[in-house]
């Protein structure tokens, strides 16, 4: 069973490792004494419920680690939500991704709304996080293209832009937006306040 020291969590969670001893001391981390020394080691699968809990994103390597030693503890709460990443700047879809798929969702990419128009008729994602400024159809086509398939009404849809247009795009059918840039834990609030009760799209 893989333990971590306060001080690996204090660098995974960019915090003093005193912060983590306090976690530890008030509870909040389940940690555990070594006999007659006295410093503590912590289960990488209570840091990983901790996370969760907490909403902080979890370190790529750290979701690739526990997949490969322990699949029976990885993440199984999201692992049959389909979402699918449309933005046409490559910087954005990898950091979406770094926070999206370390918390176990199954993730598709479209750079543009054509590339995002077949991914949803090939596999109907349960939600999408969508740009607004895109060459040729653009986020706004998108939004309205999916609003008007009856099929497509379980579609949770997710703007993320700079634009300063999301009233226009939740007027048109979408859910929620977020600004760019983002904070990582905003976006994985965001996606778990939207899917959570949403029926499984098949």
């Amino acid at each position: 069973m893989k333990t971590l020291k306060p001080g690996e969590i204090a660098a995974y969670c960019d915090v003093h490792h005193r912060t983590v001893s306090r976690w530890i001391s008030q509870g909040q981390l389940k940690g555990h004494k070594l006999p007659g020394r006295g410093n503590y080691r912590v289960l990488l699968t209570d840091f990983i419920s901790f996370l969760q809990l907490q909403k902080m994103p979890m370190p790529p390597e750290l979701a690739d680690s526990l997949r490969e030693t322990e699949p029976e503890m990885a993440p199984t709460a999201a692992q049959d939500r389909r979402i699918l990443v449309i933005d046409d700047e490559a910087a954005y879809r990898q950091a979406i991704k770094r926070v999206l798929f370390s918390s176990g969702y199954q993730l598709d990419f479209a750079a543009d709304g054509f590339q995002a128009g077949v991914k949803i008729a090939g596999r109907q994602p349960d939600l999408i996080t969508l740009d607004l400024s895109m060459p040729g159809l653009d986020g706004f086509d998108v939004i309205r293209y999916i609003r008007q398939q009856p099929e497509l009404a379980s579609v949770r849809i997710l703007v993320i832009s700079g634009l300063g247009s999301q009233e226009l795009a939740k007027a048109l059918g979408a859910d929620a937006t977020l600004s760019k840039p983002f904070e990582n834990n905003q976006l994985l609030e965001l996606v778990q306040q939207l899917l959570q009760g949403a029926p499984n799209a098949e």
